[in-house]
């Protein structure tokens, strides 16, 4: 009974919380905010990029391929994120999340994804292919996705991991829905709030849009998006 009584207690205690809010200029880190009733917002631009076909990969290759792809996916993302200016804030498995602030921060976000599809299409799947047989044999193509939306989002520290933060709000949410969309060639997915705040540089490719629109309905509520596999070399 003792743990049912801890589990009870510490049901009645989150659910009890007045959160103290705090507007945040900078992205907050895990150990910024207590573990009690601090929490934070902030308005800023969230990129998820999510490998798909994990499964498959596992199913036929080793394990011991697989890791490599995945950590190599990773890699790609967490160097190129940074790289424009964004901070990681999440991995979860095979998906990052990275957050952009500062004066261009759709148009960092968007840059830093063209670029991650081209990783992969240029870079990651012909060196897997002539490294691996199992990727030949199997003809196995490394997909990924990756979405991004802007807007505000809040904060609070997780109790699972003293290194995570739990996200709330439409534009993570809508980000991390993004990164899930399978339709092929097209692997970068964004909001029509993000596409309203892009530089020309990453609208379009020479004289070309390079942006196509879209509808997708998620939990009942349809958005307008934007796609593009228009890549962009870093």
């Amino acid at each position: 009974m003792a743990l049912l009584d801890t589990l009870q207690s510490e049901v009645d205690n989150i659910l009890g919380i007045n959160w103290e809010l705090k507007d945040e200029s900078a992205i907050p880190r895990a150990e910024d905010i207590p573990l009690t009733n601090d929490a934070f917002e902030l308005e800023a631009t969230f990129l998820y990029a999510d490998l798909a076909g994990a499964s498959l990969l596992a199913e036929k290759c080793s394990w011991e391929i697989a890791a490599k792809i995945i950590r190599a996916y990773l890699d790609i993302a967490v160097r190129l994120i940074q790289a424009h200016g964004g901070e990681i804030r999440s991995v979860e498995g095979k998906r990052i999340m990275g957050i952009f602030k500062g004066e261009t921060p759709n148009t960092s976000a968007v840059n830093c994804a063209r670029k991650i599809d081209w990783m992969v299409e240029k870079v990651l799947n012909p060196k897997a292919d002539a490294a691996f047989p199992a990727i030949r044999n199997n003809k196995l193509t490394i997909r990924h996705c990756i979405g991004i939306d802007t807007g505000n989002a809040w904060a609070v520290r997780s109790p699972v991991n003293n290194n995570d933060l739990i996200w709330m709000g439409k534009a993570p949410g809508l980000a991390a829905k993004l990164s899930g969309i399978r339709k092929y060639p097209y692997s970068v997915y964004i909001s029509r709030n993000c596409f309203a705040r892009l530089g020309d540089s990453a609208k379009e490719a020479g004289e070309a849009n390079i942006w196509f629109q879209k509808t997708f309905k998620f939990d009942d509520e349809t958005y307008t998006v934007y796609r593009t596999n228009g890549m962009l070399r870093p």
